[in-house]
């Protein structure tokens, strides 16, 4: 009886030490189990963006990646059919484009017409928006503003602001910001503005275009403009005029050179530009001058000089857009072989092209890219940017382009 017990006993603990385990099971026995792969991460809205720019950009022929190099004055006529031919990257709008044929100021209606006929222009090509510019820095300088029939009074010069304000530090961002509302409700994209040169000689070319103050003044000035552009979304800031004009003449009319030391810019006339790309968060381009900065390049025009264009990428570290003046000006006429002075713009590290002369700058881009003296890489790197500051303002919506 008790040896019976005892072997039901014993029977009953293999069972029990079977079901916990306790049996081992050769390895042949083990079944094998998929081993699970970590799923990849969610790409971040950064990749995503990059990709699309890719897309876009490898849709795109050389042509039309050309094209979207050229920020353009808005022609007098043919404006919507160039848009097509030439696959343009914007238009830049002088006063003459806040009129009609006849010289009188265009209404609200008109003006948003005509805008929007452009950019269905763009959309019928490329798919691509444009960039639609106005200088509307304040004072001396300003196009939409003057139309009355767009705004009650021209926009005030940086100096009026700061008179008027009294010392106010936000005076200067709530102009900017209302600004820009009021550009961004009439189809305008970018405007060339803040002027960044630092200038407090009344006897300067460009003092009446700056704030009239100190290096640190303007810093602070520049950023609160461009942090407020960027609050109001859908508008692009231009930090002009690189690397800091000065006390220097007018390079519309011939050429200027400034032969101060590469440290007087880093310690005043760089701060403003600086102050503006922290603040901008991709919203802001930069605008090259005419310039000939001695102390980088003793030869060139900064807008047409890679070791200039160098100094901004590398020691201001600055990776968005970079614009010419326009290559229009007398100042840069002399310095292209056969008058491509396109070709030597892009070469020297720039953008955006600025020009009335478009018709023919093109061509000669094609030109030089087909002969070899201009790789195609230089335009895909400038394009790549273009697009990025397009997308960066909201201008490439998914699903807009047409393929």
């Amino acid at each position: 009886m008790r040896r019976s017990f005892a072997a039901g006993l014993a029977a009953l603990t293999l069972l029990l030490l079977a079901g916990c385990g306790g049996s081992k099971a050769s390895p042949s026995e083990v079944p094998e189990q998929p081993s699970e792969e970590p799923a990849p991460p969610e790409p971040t809205a950064e990749e995503l963006a990059a990709r699309e720019i890719e897309t876009i950009l490898s849709s795109l022929t050389l042509e039309e990646k050309v094209g979207q190099l050229f920020f353009v004055r808005c022609p007098a006529e043919h404006a919507i059919e160039d848009i097509g031919t030439y696959h343009l990257g914007g238009y830049l709008l002088f006063g003459r484009d806040y009129q009609d044929a006849a010289g009188s100021w265009l209404t609200e209606e008109q003006f948003v017409q005509t805008i929007t006929a452009y950019q269905d222009a763009a959309l019928a090509d490329t798919g691509i928006p444009l960039l639609i510019g106005s200088d509307e820095e304040g004072g001396t300088v300003t196009r939409a503003s003057r139309n009355p029939n767009l705004f009650s009074s021209p926009f005030r010069s940086p100096q009026q602001i700061a008179v008027e304000a009294g010392g106010r530090g936000e005076a200067f961002a709530e102009d900017a910001l209302e600004k820009s509302n009021g550009l961004k409700s009439l189809g305008i994209n970018v405007n060339l503005s803040p002027v960044a040169d630092v200038s407090t000689e009344p006897k300067d070319f460009i003092y009446d275009r700056t704030l009239g103050q100190d290096a640190q003044s303007t810093a602070d000035y520049v950023a609160s403009v461009v942090a407020a552009v960027r609050e109001a979304g859908g508008m692009g800031s231009v930090l002009k005029h690189f690397p800091g004009y000065g006390n220097n003449v007018d390079t519309h009319t011939g050429i200027a050179v400034d032969q101060r030391s590469l440290e007087s810019f880093f310690s005043s006339d760089f701060l403003p530009f600086q102050a503006g790309i922290r603040a901008g968060g991709g919203t802001a381009a930069v605008l090259v001058s005419h310039n000939i900065m001695t102390a980088v390049d003793e030869t060139l025009p900064s807008s047409l000089s890679p070791a200039v264009h160098q100094l901004l990428r590398e020691d201001l570290g600055f990776d968005g857009v970079v614009m010419t003046d326009d290559l229009a000006m007398d100042a840069v006429a002399a310095y292209a072989q056969d008058g491509a002075v396109a070709v030597l713009a892009l070469e020297a590290g720039n953008d955006l092209i600025i020009t009335t002369d478009y018709r023919t700058q093109i061509p000669k881009v094609m030109q030089a890219l087909e002969a070899g003296e201009l790789e195609e890489s230089v335009i895909d790197a400038a394009c790549r940017r273009v697009l990025t500051w397009k997308q960066t303002l909201g201008l490439l919506l998914p699903g807009e382009r047409i393929s």
